[in-house]
């Protein structure tokens, strides 16, 4: 028997609107023609589910223990590309599986971050403006793709993309349906036969990690106990990470060491490469103190904590080789033209002096700034507390040369990606105390402490770019955009700040 949010769900479902069918044995939702009303409902409901369908996914009863599940999801898309003018249902994608309808709600869901109703619209919404931009009559291709009138097609665009189609297109130029992506999963059992090579004791329990504020990481690390965190992913940036915290830990810094496998080796290599380490002491900064009474005295020790990260990786940074990134020349490359244009197509208010104003200042500060390996990515989930104090920090898989002064920022916008008003309300307040902790630490030079406000949007504009160009993280650049446009308008108190 379906849980009752999910009853309540399809029942939702199916009174709002008479073209979705429920089958109440099967739960299988009919996606008929799309009307107004539908893909309002489709659009609204989507975050309801998701929700939801936030879980574990346990193994699938025995006979797909080897197969990972992204592969079974893989399978669907792929169908689901070539049968967009056709009607599809939920149920049969299930069976084709093998899975039941509920089951696979749930795994669908986890695997792609959409519910199976508003991924279909999406991906009609994308291949009907594709064919459209090569000059088809825009009414012949809504209807072929499921739409009621050429206005159901417009309204849920418009929902998606911020803009009309017309607009859409000429601010890029034509358009191609972009590849559906699917985050690699493994089943426990997976997992566990990768964790026989350690030789640890097969009844310790193995969970997700999530970040703090709920969102669970990408399907490649895991807690295995309460002492080991196991990794899988790309291969030179797990070594990139092993080599750093070996570096750091060598230094006197408490980093994240490699756990030998039984054959003596730092990591299991194979289909997948794997890495356990002993997890570092403490979790990340709960939000409550984040944002509490002593928000201000915690921004000073993410500030300090950086600092001192900084002076480690510096003596390190020859030994590792890492990448160096122009930072400036990527946002005038890539970053800054996409948000130029998703300005217009989202109506963000920024002006071509804004615009104008970042090339020109940091173009004259950039060459002065500091440049060294950094973490790159000291988001608060990767700084760690213990009794009050940083004890460390984890992830260096991104780490590069670049200009210092990234870490200092991203530390700060990865606390105002929180998106609250309490966020928005206080970060001003934690942007200064983390500029503070590392000005009496490590000394800021003055052409940084210029280049912060158009750092920090160097941030956002990359983030934003990222993002928009990947649907499952759309939403994430919408939040990302709110921030730069918060960002723009608060220049002066974030130059007070410094």
């Amino acid at each position: 028997m379906l849980p009752f949010p999910s009853i309540l769900f399809l029942r939702l479902y199916s009174q709002l609107n008479s073209d979705c069918i429920i089958n109440s044995t099967t739960c299988s939702i009919f996606l008929h023609p799309l009307n107004n009303y539908t893909v309002s409902i489709i659009i609204a409901l989507e975050e309801m589910f998701l929700h939801e369908t936030k879980c574990i996914l346990k193994p699938p009863y025995g006979r797909r223990d080897t197969m990972q599940y992204s592969e079974v999801i893989k399978s669907a898309l792929a169908y689901i590309e070539q049968n967009l003018k056709t009607d599809i249902t939920a149920e049969e994608l299930a069976q084709m599986a093998g899975y039941s309808t509920y089951h696979y709600y749930r795994l669908f869901s986890a695997v792609t971050g959409s519910s199976i109703a508003a991924h279909i619209l999406k991906r009609r919404l994308d291949h009907a403006l594709a064919e459209i931009a090569e000059g088809r009559k825009a009414i012949d291709v809504v209807l072929e793709y499921g739409f009621d009138t050429y206005s159901g097609f417009y309204k849920a665009f418009v929902k998606m993309y911020g803009c009309s189609p017309r607009k859409y297109l000429n601010l890029y130029h034509g358009h191609k349906p972009t590849k559906p992506e699917v985050v690699c999963m493994f089943t426990d059992n997976q997992l566990r036969r990768a964790l026989e090579n350690w030789g640890l004791d097969r009844s310790l329990p193995i969970s997700d990690i999530y970040l703090a504020n709920g969102a669970k990481v990408s399907g490649n690390v895991w807690q295995v106990g309460d002492e080991y965190i196991l990794k899988t992913g790309r291969r030179d940036k797990l070594l990139k990470d092993l080599k750093i915290s070996e570096a750091l830990h060598a230094q006197g810094f408490d980093a994240p060491m490699p756990v030998p496998t039984k054959a003596g080796q730092k990591y299991l290599e194979g289909k997948d490469i794997f890495v356990l380490t002993r997890g570092v002491k403490g979790n990340p900064l709960p939000h409550a103190d984040r944002f509490g009474e002593q928000r201000v005295k915690f921004a000073e020790q993410y500030g300090r904590a950086i600092a001192r990260l900084h002076k480690a990786l510096r003596a390190i940074q020859d030994d590792i080789l890492p990448d160096e990134v122009n930072l400036y020349q990527n946002v005038l490359d890539w970053a800054l033209p996409s948000v130029q244009r998703q300005n217009l197509q989202w109506n963000m208010g920024l002006t071509d002096s804004f615009f104008a104003d970042y090339a020109d200042t940091l173009g004259k500060l950039y060459g002065k700034l500091p440049k060294q390996l950094i973490h790159r990515d000291p988001n608060p989930s990767n700084i760690l507390f213990c009794n009050g104090k940083v004890s460390g920090f984890i992830d260096f898989e991104l780490s590069q040369i670049n200009i210092r002064l990234w870490d200092i920022c991203y530390c700060a916008t990865g606390i105002l990606s929180e998106g609250s008003q309490e966020a928005y309300g206080k970060w001003l307040e934690i942007l200064g105390g983390i500029l503070t902790g590392y000005d009496r630490e490590e000394g800021l030079t003055k052409e940084e402490k210029h280049a912060v406000f158009y750092v920090i949007c160097s941030i956002q504009m990359i983030c934003i770019a990222y993002f928009e160009s990947h649907d499952k993280y759309r939403e994430l650049a919408k939040t990302n955009r709110e921030m730069l446009q918060f960002i723009v308008e608060n220049k002066k108190q974030i130059e007070a700040a410094v």
